[in-house]
């Protein structure tokens, strides 16, 4: 019996339905392959360089260089430009370009979103800009007021007072704690540029880094000593 059993032919009908069971196995297979698929192409972060302006400054407001160099490394020509038109200078353009995205990384978490990205950039330039002309005619006045011999001037333009030595006393501290953590290329860098007044072509060849690092490391190194300066106003206020 048992042989009889064995060799009993499969009928027609069963083999019709095993052979539909089985294709609709195989395309629910498929199916959920698609899905997985589909799933993880979302998940999948998108490159940091294709985010809007929008989001990146959310990110900023958190904190986030890395967010932040896009938008530095987005629009840092088109502020030069900006900033360069108004004060015909390539080294305080450069210079105030850079005060300007220090300002934005600072300030971030004080951007409304009533105006875009860009716009607001632009009015922190503007506004930099402002201050830096300002500052110059300030110290052409000083610099008149002192006379023929500054450094034995008894103008009360160019007194310090011991309060005053204290704070300065202050900021030098602030000054080394926050330098210490920064390489000594890129301390090197920022005195080449801003004591020397080396282009930054020039500090790339001295110091065989890209141009784009330069920047960031002037960057990085003037955000410590603003910083710095906001450490000793607040203990100054203490």
């Amino acid at each position: 019996m048992g042989a009889s059993l064995r060799s009993t032919p499969i009928p027609d009908r069963h083999r019709g339905r095993a052979c539909c069971d089985g294709e609709r196995a195989l395309a629910a297979g498929e199916a959920t392959g698609r899905a997985k698929r589909k799933r993880a192409k979302i998940a999948a972060p998108l490159p940091l360089d294709t985010w809007a302006d929008e989001p990146l400054v959310q990110e900023v407001r958190s904190g986030s260089e890395a967010h932040f160099n896009v938008l530095y490394d987005r629009y840092f020509q088109r502020i030069y430009s900006f900033v360069y038109l108004r004060v015909r200078n390539h080294a305080d353009a450069e210079e105030i370009t850079q005060e300007t995205f220090s300002v934005v990384f600072r300030s971030a978490g004080g951007y409304s979103g009533r105006s875009t990205p860009l716009a607001w950039i632009y009015g922190i330039a503007k506004n930099t800009v402002f201050n830096h002309l300002r500052r110059n005619r300030l110290h052409g006045l000083r610099v008149e007021q002192a006379g023929p011999d500054p450094l034995v001037s008894d103008s009360a333009t160019w007194g310090c007072n011991p309060e005053e030595h204290l704070a300065m006393g202050r900021y030098a501290r602030a000054i080394e704690d926050r330098l210490n953590s920064v390489s000594d290329w890129q301390a090197e860098a920022f005195v080449m540029r801003h004591v020397d007044n080396l282009t930054i072509q020039e500090i790339s060849e001295r110091t065989d880094r890209s141009g784009d690092a330069i920047r960031s490391a002037l960057y990085r190194v003037k955000r410590l000593l603003l910083e710095a300066g906001d450490f000793e106003r607040a203990s100054g206020a203490l």
